[in-house]
């Protein structure tokens, strides 16, 4: 098995959409503060602001799926450049509240198509033997777009363009989303959905453009697993015998969300500001953050199948909640100001270990193979309703009484040590076959 130029450039465009999708969900970090003084919004519509961009993101993901098998993941992700462009562009030259709004939610249906089909086109490309790294780089390629988004925050808010600031924050993403546009029109359909679609013929060639050492068993052997599918497409999730596996993808999925990552993602500068730090001073502080986000990734990803899925959920509850109760006092107390910086870039790691390298892995193997898309789909639909929710409230809360949300996130990560602790099993080191008679799902 060899790697060829298909295969890299491919598995990049495909992790190019992680890319996307980091950046588009944290950019609004840098301008909560100034969209709320144009804007005249109260912190019920800010949240509101950013909210109706996670919306577009929950209704994206549970529709791209669809989307995606019906006229394949290549495809699918070019409608989804075409929707970030649209809403780069629009957000920049927004004429009114309700425009961005349009246009935020926008950007939401392509952030959640593309976290659904980029690594289902990945992992349908390529090699098993590759697959878990592959797969891996997108969702390094978000954290990645994260920290690029804060940086492009600093150094925009560097060039002193006033009331235009927040508008080339929000338009500067128009250049990697044509990028990602372009890139497209340079790498094939998957073999996989092509075998879905009866173009075996074409399947046979990209499977040998991909390096496979002997694509006819692997074009057999795929169009096996299809058949196989097909038979079991019609098994319901919701049944008794799943009703762990169900528990776990839900509360792994409402814990990601309850530890308040992304209500630190998305108001990081409003949280820097609300703490007295100045608005380029905190767009500094946020950029920090975003880099321990992405060292404690590779970090987390070198310890998951050393130390295993529970264990880093273990201690990555009572790293964060501690982290999380040292900003709670911060915030209620309004002293040691210069400590928040370090407590949240703690939490950051703590939470990068555990929770951030966890989820979509576990999600993954506590369902059985009849079943795991389904499961994957809950999971995702947890943590992204649950993600709006928190967005939606959290700067109602935070204004009006600062430390709160901290001190609630705080404890719910108590509350994650012990139902993990009690409730959720190691998946480490076990087959999935194994697993699921360990699950009592055989």
């Amino acid at each position: 098995m060899k790697m060829t130029t298909y295969l890299v450039k491919s598995t990049i465009v495909g992790a190019l959409g992680g890319l996307l999708f980091g950046f588009d969900t944290a950019v609004i970090a840098g301008t909560t503060q100034q969209l709320t003084t144009i804007f005249n919004l109260s912190s019920f519509t800010l949240g509101l602001t950013v909210f109706i961009g996670l919306f577009g993101t929950v209704i994206g993901a549970m529709t791209a799926g669809v989307v995606g098998q019906k006229i394949g993941g290549r495809e699918a992700l070019r409608i989804m450049a075409i929707l970030y462009t649209i809403s780069a562009l629009g957000c920049a030259f927004s004429w009114d509240w309700p425009a961005l709004m349009v246009f935020r939610f926008i950007g939401g249906l392509g952030i959640g198509g593309s976290s659904v089909l980029g690594p289902v086109y990945i992992a349908e490309l390529a090699p098993a033997k590759w697959r878990g790294r592959m797969v891996g780089l997108f969702q390094i390629n978000v954290v990645v777009g994260i920290l690029l988004a804060y940086l492009s925050n600093y150094l925009i808010s560097l060039l002193n363009l006033g009331v235009a600031q927040w508008r080339w924050q929000l338009g500067v993403a128009a250049i990697p989303s044509l990028l990602f546009l372009l890139m497209l029109y340079g790498i094939p359909r998957s073999s996989r959905w092509l075998v879905t679609q009866n173009k075996t013929d074409e399947a046979l060639e990209v499977l040998k453009m991909m390096g496979s050492p002997d694509s006819e068993a692997e074009l057999r052997e795929i169009m096996d697993s299809i058949h196989l599918e097909r038979g079991m497409a019609a098994e319901p999730l919701f049944q008794r015998q799943y009703r762990l596996p169900i528990f776990l993808a839900i509360t792994i999925g409402l814990f990601n969300q309850l530890s308040g990552i992304n209500a630190i993602l998305y108001y990081s500068n409003y949280i820097f500001a609300a703490a007295g730090f100045s608005q380029l001073s905190g767009a500094l502080q946020t950029v920090l953050i975003g880099l321990m986000n992405l060292l404690a990734t590779f970090l987390g990803m070198s310890l998951i199948d050393k130390l295993g899925r529970r264990t880093l959920l273990l201690i990555g509850s009572i790293g964060m909640a501690v982290c999380l109760s040292g900003v709670a006092a911060i915030f209620f107390t309004h002293s040691h100001l210069d400590a928040l910086v370090w407590l949240l870039a703690a939490y950051i790691v703590f939470f990068a270990i555990s929770q951030g390298a966890v989820i979509w892995v576990y999600i993954a193997e506590v369902f059985p193979n009849r079943v795991r898309a389904k499961g994957q789909s809950l999971g995702s639909s947890s943590h992204w309703i649950t993600n709006a929710i928190i967005s939606l409230v959290f700067p109602v809360l935070a204004k009006s009484s600062g430390g709160l949300p901290f001190a609630f996130f705080a404890a719910m990560m108590v509350l994650q040590f012990f139902v993990v602790l009690f409730i959720y099993p190691e998946t480490k080191g076990v087959s999935l076959e194994q697993l699921q008679h360990k699950l009592g799902l055989d």
